[in-house]
């Protein structure tokens, strides 16, 4: 599972951006998880690398999902017309009893 650090923004872009990449290459799963739920602090640098981070997830054959997505990064995904490439997972229900 890939991690997004507390702050992405423009700044730290760069490194966030190889840091993902490279772990993301280094995966032997047919499916990359992204965590997003620690992103707290973000701009449209976050979704730059979210979805360089899925263009190379299915240039390897692997699928790609993100769980955590705020509902702040939600809304500038859709902003931007890019909603539908960040798919987030479906947050785990309790079993119903």
């Amino acid at each position: 599972m890939l991690v997004l650090p507390q702050a992405l923004t423009y700044d730290q872009s760069r490194l966030a951006l190889r840091t993902l990449l490279q772990a993301l290459r280094d995966q032997n799963e047919p499916e990359v998880l992204v965590d997003a739920s620690s992103l707290a602090r973000f701009d449209s640098s976050a979704l730059a690398v979210l979805l360089a981070c899925r263009r190379e997830s299915l240039k390897l054959g692997k699928g790609f999902a993100i769980r955590g997505l705020s509902p702040r990064l939600t809304d500038l995904a859709t902003l931007y017309g890019v909603q539908d490439l960040l798919a987030a997972l479906p947050e785990l229900q309790p079993p119903a009893l």
